[in-house]
């Protein structure tokens, strides 16, 4: 899959375009900050402000024109026509910066954050076009590792060009070059036709109003949104505050700074990966739990590792840092809280790619965008609040994320029963048991099949029966027959009550129904599939599921 055609220069362009708008994002607060305050117009701290603001306020006002957009033509050709406008910014900064017109470069910054607004929906939604289903977790975790380590590539990157004895060569240079190479391996991307003959018509509080109910029409994909939006409000925590954390706390120089921000993005990278093993080349959302869980408690421990440093005599630099092992458990709590968040974020964009409808994927990712945004800026607020209101420290700040983030998994698993129920099924089919299926390709075939939903008629409702069959199929699970209250214990109940059928039936949908169940007359198309599932007991620690399945 990563060296095919349909898939490769696609993720080289994207990492590409990540890379370069860190780089220019980072020269110029660089710069300015740096280097050439005298030759600012404005205050410096206003112009810091003002960068940032506005290189995240195009994906609050143009996202959802970005979705219509990307759902309407040819993913390939505005991938194309967004590297050649990348260019063009860039050709323009190259002069910018050469005269340094800084109020220029901040302008050619907004079009950048627009360039990318439109970048991001189509970013996403090309995925389920190109890749198959069991290639879909694989192809979000080279995306996740590759965005993030463009985006500290980038940061880094900017450090050393403007501390290089000829900073303006190398900054016109680099954002240049990378534009130009982004143009060509976009060329290589294949057509990516579409089906969605709706004309998007440009908009940007109605589209945006428009985007965000569409998407709440499906409460799963809104909660995945809200969720994923819970991570960006975590990560951009911790990026903001990590140089602070540093200084302050750690009484350590910039080297530190790069230090921990390197972990972190590898941690991210690991975690991206081991979700793509965990997952066993299917969509488990299952696996989420998992990377809250990790947050939550490497957070905590981060804040309890800190060391406690009486009168620090000397600020710390990498090598010192490094070689001070009372340093070594905070380094590794810092990673794992990286590894935490791939484990939470890839089944979630995996889960809306999987679920969103073809012609309306782009939508659904260009809602994600504009509520990150959103959680984005909240958390700056949220860290003012904080840190200058109430005059908490940092570590304290981040251990109140980190609480945060085992209040959010429990506020999950009770209020999202998809959520808890691929947790459940997870843990029984892959923890627990082996498991195997017989008519594996027949499976495979129907699950490629979105028109039709399907039946499952089993012979005996069991809880772990319900779980088997949510794990098999990446569709919503719902129970059309179930059985007497007095048949039940208080979690077969739960669920049960949770996913009841309420009789609309969508091509997605997974009906589950006793044998010889009574059935209405408008769902008789449906595709049919008899379920036995036998339970045996291997060892002490594991079990073994065998599902036959007559399609």
């Amino acid at each position: 899959m990563l060296f095919s055609r349909r898939f490769l220069p696609y993720f080289v362009t994207q990492c590409l375009g990540a890379l370069n708008d860190n780089v220019y994002k980072n020269v110029l607060l660089l710069m300015v900050s740096y280097s050439q305050i005298e030759a600012l117009p404005i205050d410096v701290h206003l112009f810091v402000n003002l960068a940032a603001g506005l290189f995240i306020l195009p994906f609050l006002l143009f996202s959802a024109h970005a979705g219509q957009v990307a759902d309407s033509i040819d993913k390939a050709t505005l991938i194309r026509r967004l590297k050649v406008l990348e260019l063009l910014i860039m050709s323009a900064a190259v002069l910018a910066i050469f005269s340094h017109s800084y109020l220029i470069m901040l302008l050619l910054l907004f079009l950048m954050g627009v360039q990318s607004a439109y970048f991001g929906p189509v970013k996403y939604s090309l995925l389920p076009r190109v890749l198959r289903e069991h290639e879909l977790v694989s192809g979000n975790a080279w995306v996740e590792m590759g965005t993030f380590l463009a985006i500290l590539a980038g940061t880094l990157s900017a450090g050393l060009i403007v501390a290089s004895e000829h900073a303006t060569y190398w900054a016109a240079g680099s954002v240049f070059t990378l534009a130009l190479i982004g143009v060509f391996s976009s060329w290589m991307i294949p057509s990516i036709p579409s089906s969605n003959k709706v004309k998007p018509k440009f908009s940007i509080i109605k589209a945006t109003a428009t985007s965000i109910a569409k998407v709440r029409k499906s409460r799963d994909i809104w909660i995945a949104i809200l969720a994923i939006s819970w991570f960006w409000f975590v990560g951009a925590s911790y990026l903001t505050q990590i140089p602070n954390f540093a200084r302050i706390t750690l009484h350590s120089d910039p080297t530190v700074v790069s230090l921990l921000l390197l972990l972190f993005s590898i941690g991210i990278g690991i975690g991206s990966f081991v979700c793509e093993r965990l997952s066993c080349k299917q969509v488990e959302l299952g696996i989420a739990p998992l990377g809250l869980i990790v947050l939550g408690v490497f957070g905590i421990d981060l804040y309890v590792a800190l060391p406690i440093l009486a009168a620090p005599t000397a600020v710390f630099d990498v090598v010192t840092f490094v070689s001070d092992a009372i340093h070594y458990r905070l380094m590794f709590d810092l990673l794992m809280i990286g590894v935490g968040g791939g484990l939470f974020i890839v089944p979630l964009y995996t889960f809306i790619q999987a679920r969103a409808d073809e012609n309306e994927c782009a939508q659904a990712i260009a809602s994600n965008n504009i509520v990150n945004a959103l959680f984005m800026v909240t958390s700056a607020v949220f860290a003012m609040l904080v840190l200058n209101g109430l005059q908490w420290k940092i570590e304290q700040l981040f251990l109140l994320i980190a609480c945060g983030n085992l209040l959010v998994l429990l506020v999950l698993l009770l209020s999202w029963s998809e959520f808890a129920m691929s947790a459940f099924s997870y843990v029984l089919r892959r923890i627990l048991n082996r498991q195997n299926i017989n008519n594996t390709d027949e499976l495979v075939a129907l699950k490629q099949d979105r028109t039709v939903p399907v039946i499952v008629e089993i012979e005996r409702f069991e809880l772990s029966t319900l779980l088997v069959i949510d794990g098999l199929f990446n569709r919503p699970v719902y129970i059309a027959t179930p059985q007497p209250d007095t048949q039940q214990n208080r979690l077969e109940r739960y669920f049960i009550n949770k996913r009841q059928w309420d009789g609309a039936m969508q091509p997605l949908s997974v009906l589950v129904c006793a044998k010889g169940a009574a059935l209405p007359e408008s769902i008789k198309h449906a595709r049919w599939v008899k379920c036995s599932i036998k339970h045996r007991k291997k060892s002490w620690l594991r079990g073994e599921i065998e599902v036959n399945l007559t399609i």
